[in-house]
């Protein structure tokens, strides 16, 4: 975010003016135009000001201030890339807090080992994982627990969970953090841990921004491998693909050498073909379109297994093994060998144009209803409307590999299933998606199908108690504790409903 100077002036605010870091708040109209707008460009909300801090205590300065001594109530918010779909990272009539402004200063990314824990990371909240992962291999490691997109604050993802195709091995980002520097909504500055201020630690984690801002978090590492045999199979048959997929997932030993190093999986729909079609070799893509044109609708299951030199002798023969016996259509095994960097950084890095919006819906779907869901939504929503075109994701993942005395909400039961719909629309034809997007939910409630949001949008707080269920009460309990006056990240709309 670009943060130029202008002084606040003519505004109820300005107490802040009062402050060390007066120099730092702005409200010039660049700033303010980019803090009030993210990724999904649905919500609009204006701040009254944008905070640049050069250090983490000036945020410190700033909550505690508001907390202990403002006459106004104000409202902050934490943003670092702006890769919310709904709003969640704004504060109208509050202060957006631009992480990104800290940069390197004090917590870069910090490689360090011990006995105890072997090789971690101190890594500053601000930090992206790409950043993350540059540093980290000059030392032979690299976290275990990635996004799919790396262009993504640390304190971003540990506030949600951070999921992609390692998390049913490795469990989601918040499973591998060791410790956390954290500044709480009473402007206090704490280190938390499981063995110290364990109830602040529990709660950050997947808490959605409601109890503090996270600075520096401690990350597990292990040793990074050199490359990747990439590989995605297509099936016709729904229960043929949910079966290897759960077989697939339950090899999941940290230290396991029979076991895949990600599952991920999609759905293949002739009008969403931009979305998958580039992974393919071009002289494949006409028979890929004759398939998916005789089934209308196909499901693809995407796997790696990681390599270095030590591993490259037998990586071959290791996967052949375990995708020996998979019921995927018969000739439609691709794969590729390519390096570690380049498959982590699939993705890429352009975010697509600045006039697309991104209405985007993401599921946590009990295994016991995966076949429910598949004809209710994919079947009788998706392809009848035939509106999807971006990438549609479907990947199943292991309850143990999740932390319960963490804020992250997820389905009761050993295996359940990530849904994403990753639309992307020009921004005058979003409603179109948010109304399918609606009426995949209700189809969800009207069937008994108890699904779960991830990155959630809700607005009511009985449906933020359904949301949390049995973790409802020590959220609130959390909240009354390190947040009392409901300051931290309001644009989540769990305690500031308005």
């Amino acid at each position: 975010m670009a943060c130029q100077s202008k002084p606040l002036t003519n505004s109820p605010y300005d107490e802040l003016l009062s402050l060390p870091i007066a120099n730092d708040l702005h409200i010039d109209p660049e700033s303010i135009r980019e803090a009030s707008v993210d990724y999904g460009l649905i919500v609009r909300e204006i701040p009254l000001a944008v905070l640049c801090p050069s250090y983490p205590e000036d945020i410190a300065t700033l909550v505690a201030f508001v907390y202990n001594e403002s006459s106004v109530p104000l409202t902050i918010s934490a943003r670092g890339c702006g890769h919310s779909v709904h709003g969640q990272a704004m504060a109208r009539h509050g202060v957006v807090v631009d992480m990104t402004s800290l940069g390197d200063k004090q917590h870069g990314t910090t490689v360090l080992w011990s006995r105890s824990l072997g090789h971690y990371a101190d890594v500053g909240g601000q930090q992206l994982w790409i950043n993350v992962l540059e540093e980290t291999l000059k030392h032979g490691v690299a976290p275990v627990s990635w996004t799919d997109y790396l262009y993504l604050t640390v304190g971003g993802t540990l506030s949600n969970a951070g999921i992609s195709g390692e998390t049913f091995r490795y469990g989601p980002q918040i499973s591998n953090v060791y410790e956390m520097d954290v500044i709480t909504g009473t402007g206090h500055f704490l280190t938390c841990s499981p063995h110290k201020n364990p109830q602040l630690f529990y709660s950050v984690l997947g808490g959605l921004g409601q109890f503090g801002i996270i600075t520096r978090a401690r990350i597990a590492l292990g040793q990074a491998p050199k490359r990747a045999k990439w590989v995605r199979m297509l099936y016709s048959d729904f229960s043929a693909f949910t079966m290897d997929h759960e077989r697939l997932i339950s090899r999941n030993g940290r230290d396991q050498g029979e076991a895949l190093d990600y599952v991920e999986g999609m759905l293949v729909m002739r009008r969403n073909s931009d979305s998958w079609i580039s992974f393919f070799s071009p002289s494949d893509h006409q028979r890929l379109m004759s398939l998916v044109t005789e089934h209308q609708l196909l499901y693809c299951i995407e796997v790696a297994k990681f390599y270095d030199g030590s591993t490259q002798s037998t990586a071959d023969k290791d996967l052949e093994m375990i995708l020996k016996d998979l019921r995927h259509v018969p000739e439609f095994l691709f794969q590729k060998d390519v390096a570690y960097v380049d498959f982590l950084s699939r993705a890429g890095v352009e975010q697509g144009p600045q006039n697309e919006t991104h209405p985007w819906l993401n599921l946590f779907v009990p295994k016991s209803r995966i076949a429910d869901f598949n004809t209710g939504v994919f079947k009788n929503i998706v392809l009848k409307k035939n509106i999807t075109t971006g990438l549609v994701l479907i990947y199943p993942m292991n309850h143990d590999k999740w932390d319960d005395r963490m804020s992250a909400a997820i389905p009761d039961e050993d295996v359940f299933y990530t849904v994403g719909f990753l639309h992307s629309s020009g921004l005058g034809d979003w409603q179109e998606f948010d109304l399918q997007n609606k009426e995949v939910l209700l189809f969800c409630e009207d069937n008994g199908i108890k699904v779960k949001q991830y990155l959630p949008n809700y607005s009511t707080e009985r449906e933020w108690m359904e949301h949390f269920g049995p973790k409802w009460g020590t959220f609130q309990e959390s909240k009354a504790r390190f947040d009392p006056k409901i300051l931290l990240s309001p644009g989540q709309r769990i305690f500031n409903h308005n």
